[in-house]
């Protein structure tokens, strides 16, 4: 649905927009198409649908989400990572399972979007998101196996499992299939950047296999017929919705509108370092929910953003999202007017150009970092994400994964250092800083890190004896944040230094720090005099004030100084 946002995005975009950028635009539809094709056929039938499916996804992303999209490079249709979605629940509830849960994705990414929350996609951390895709294009490459070496094997409950069963033995690989999905991988990887730019090489492959698959007289597998039509005979009626229990879907809805949402957000993002123009995240998102919810009455499968196909776009030169609907056209035109070709593709060639799109679709620069680098709880994180995605259900995955994620920030959060010293009078007259130092009784603790409930034990223990404290300094410019059990933790140690004789003091109070101070009333509490800008000039005021244990003849520790002494705490 077009909003205020949507019609400022169109004028920003086509401001001067002239013939010349226009041939720029079809040109780069026309590549985009060249490249979406292979990959729209592929992903229908990986999906648990069919090639058919594939296009119109495709063809109808492209219109509806190219033109309510949140930047003018975004090119959608199915994707891989979606499929390995998708093939589970078509096994699991039939391609009317699909639809509804599409249908529902869709609606689900819509209100995320018309309630500005699609920020909060980004909080899921990187290794998360490795680990997820990775384990995603495990899942499409052991699913393409069977069509590969033309085998039907036993279904399994998870690509784990379907995994382990090759191993078992008991099938014989049919050599022509594999000899024709060869040809495309072998296409795929040794095709020159330079022509794969002016000729995908998937396209190119499928092209040899076909040819060799008719020209040998093989009875090969092969897509079968293409419906030259925008309106297929399986899909989404309001009928069909009427008689399903919707709540089925509830839980592979969350994570079809998960994985679009943040595959979108990515794609945008890679998309927007390499143009300049920022992603409109929510009216992205509210662009995909409207294609979703309207994709599943054509027979299409859900779709989301594409960054294969979006950089396509943006390298060869494509300006606005007339990219986008160029592309659509070119597949629509693909469908009527080479249908019959398509039909003769064989399925082992779409396994082919599969496989080596799961292998390509690994972050391998994320994973090179987090392992060159040696990031431990990253590696952890990244590995348990994947082992889950393969093994589990891919709602479990991201769960997991996200759980993880947030405990392992939380320890993190916790970490507070807290360093006590004892006053040296010589540092503080190297700063022009006239102090005596004779009062042992005197300490600064230099805090660093968030005060909040999880970092409380570990205050606590810093200060839980205090020993003749007279003046105990909190250097608080490293707190930046505060929550009530660290307020009430702060109270605590007041009324203990204040109950043995001892005074409480603050310097370099953070500006949101101090508004939690000041809600809670401690600051009142602690009293204005006792607060200062700087740990050097509560230091100066102490001394004057004078130490009630000095004056009663009290002596310091053994070692020299009094009350803790000189320690680092550190979580």
């Amino acid at each position: 649905m077009p909003d205020y946002g949507l019609i400022r995005l169109y004028r920003e975009e086509f401001r001067g927009y002239d013939a010349s950028k226009f041939q720029q635009d079809l040109l780069a539809g026309l590549t985009v198409a060249a490249v979406a094709l292979p990959l729209a056929l592929a992903f229908g039938v990986a999906s648990g649908a069919t090639a058919a499916a594939g296009l119109i996804t495709a063809i109808l992303a492209g219109v509806v989400i190219g033109l309510l999209s949140g930047a003018p490079y975004q090119i959608s249709g199915p994707t891989g990572a979606m499929s390995a979605v998708l093939i589970v629940l078509a096994q699991r509830y039939g391609l009317e399972g699909v639809f509804i849960s599409g249908l529902l994705s869709g609606v689900l990414l819509f209100l995320i979007g018309v309630l500005r929350l699609g920020r909060f996609i980004a909080f899921i951390p990187s290794p998360v998101i490795a680990g997820f895709t990775s384990g995603i294009a495990l899942i499409i490459f052991i699913g393409q196996i069977d069509p590969f070496l033309g085998v039907q094997t036993a279904a399994s409950d998870s690509a784990a499992w379907k995994l382990i069963g090759y191993f078992k033995g008991g099938y014989i690989p049919d050599g022509r299939t594999v000899l024709l999905g060869g040809v495309v991988v072998l296409t795929m990887l040794v095709t020159p950047k330079k022509v794969s730019t002016r000729f995908p090489s998937s396209l190119l492959g499928l092209i040899l296999a076909t040819f060799i698959n008719w020209a040998a007289g093989w009875s090969v597998a092969s897509i079968g017929q293409i419906p030259q039509t925008l309106w297929l005979s399986e899909r989404l009626s309001f009928v069909s919705l009427a008689s399903h229990d919707w709540t089925d879907f509830v839980a592979p809805a969350l994570t079809i509108a998960a994985l679009g949402a943040i595959e979108s957000l990515l794609c945008g993002a890679v998309a927007s370092n390499m143009t300049g123009i920022r992603l409109q995240a929510n009216q992205e998102l509210i662009g995909q929910g409207v294609g979703n919810i309207l994709i599943p009455f054509f027979g299409g499968v859900p779709a989301t953003a594409a960054i294969a196909r979006t950089s396509v776009g943006i390298k060869s030169g494509g300006h606005t999202r007339m990219v986008s609907l160029v592309h659509a056209v070119g597949l629509l035109l693909s469908m009527f007017l080479l249908a019959p070709v398509m039909a003769r593709i064989p399925l082992a060639a779409l396994a082919g150009v599969l496989m080596v799109t799961a292998v390509r679709m690994n972050e391998w620069y994320a994973i090179r970092f987090l392992f060159g680098k040696r990031f431990k709880t990253g590696m952890a994180t990244y590995a348990l994400t994947l082992l889950a995605t393969v093994a589990l259900d891919l709602t479990q995955a991201i769960l997991i994964g996200t759980l993880v994620s947030a405990a392992v920030f939380l320890n993190q959060l916790s970490s507070l250092d807290i360093h006590i010293q004892e006053i040296i009078p010589e540092k503080l007259r190297q700063r022009g800083i006239q102090a005596v130092g004779d009062c042992a009784h005197v300490r600064v603790a230099f805090i660093t890190g968030p005060l909040f409930f999880a970092a409380t034990d570990k205050f606590n223990e810093a200060f839980k004896e205090l020993n003749e404290m007279h003046a105990l300094i909190l250097s608080m410019r490293g707190v930046s944040n505060i929550d009530v059990s660290g307020l009430e933790a702060m109270r605590d140690l007041l009324h203990r230094l204040r109950k043995q004789g001892g005074t409480l003091m603050i310097s370099g109070i953070h500006e949101n720090a101090r508004k939690t101070l000041e809600r809670g009333g401690f600051l009142d509490d602690v009293g204005q005099d006792n607060i200062f800008w700087s740990s050097d000039q509560a230091i100066v005021e102490a001394e004057r004030r004078g130490c009630l244990y000095c004056q009663a003849g009290a002596k310091p520790d053994g070692d020299g100084t009094a009350g803790l002494g000189e320690m680092n705490i550190t979580s």
